[in-house]
């Protein structure tokens, strides 16, 4: 993430371990952090807490959490009455199916959001935790999504149109969830912050059975780092 020091930084918080680590990054270039956490009534609302902690932590400026009610569309096992797999067969690299727990066209939806708020804030950097090796099969998890969208802002604002340019910054698009566990560490950040898990049990833990869990597991072993998760 470079020529972002002093700038304000629109940054997409999750509250999972990707948006964290692309919070611990923005906070390592020097950035000035809005950060942005979009409620949408999602099956893992306990994410939302992980996301004011994570805000917290790195000193974000402002913290701006949107309502936004996409169980209204369903389409998803995190936004409708759909079981979330757990059957052991995780999402894997190079995968091409698109998983039960993809939200119609979340990231386009959640990216139009921080462009607006962007704008408002006469910001030009909008950071997002997409991963293009886990989630292979997210069609708006892809880096020519990530491209599209750069050239779509240029049109669609007004901003835009006075020639200012927009970066969507994806600095793990490119990562292992081992190599995100090991950035999470490098920036001294406590991955226990974060949530992962799509179907939490009634007491609050991690499943430990969905593919986000397996996912998560498999990347701190990978790492060779401890995992604090609480898993069910």
């Amino acid at each position: 993430m470079q020529q972002v020091s002093g700038k304000s930084v629109i940054v997409l918080l999750s509250g999972g371990l990707d948006s964290m680590v692309c919070a611990g990054l923005a906070r390592e270039a020097g950035a000035r952090i809005v950060a942005l956490t979009i409620d949408y009534n999602q099956r893992h609302r306990v994410e939302l807490e992980s996301a004011a902690r994570i805000a917290g932590h790195v000193g974000a400026a402002e913290h701006i959490v949107l309502p936004l009610d996409l169980r209204r569309f369903g389409g998803s096992a995190l936004t409708a009455d759909i079981d979330v797999p757990k059957d052991g067969v995780p999402a894997v690299e190079g995968g091409d199916d698109v998983p039960i727990t993809y939200v119609p066209a979340r990231n386009l939806i959640f990216l139009s959001l921080t462009l607006g708020l962007a704008e408002a804030r006469q910001a030009q950097d909008i950071v997002i935790g997409v991963n293009a090796l886990d989630y292979s099969g997210y069609p708006d998890c892809r880096p020519e999504f990530i491209q599209g969208f750069e050239k779509l802002a240029a049109l669609a604002t007004r901003d835009g149109d006075k020639g200012v340019e927009f970066r969507i910054h994806a600095p793990l698009q490119h990562m292992t969830k081992a190599d995100i566990a090991a950035e999470a560490a490098r920036l001294g950040m406590d991955a226990g912050m974060s949530w992962s898990c799509y179907d939490p049990t009634p007491e609050g833990l991690h499943c430990g059975l969905c593919d986000s869990c397996r996912l998560r597991s498999k990347g701190f072993a990978d790492a060779g780092l401890a995992d604090p998760t609480r898993y069910a």
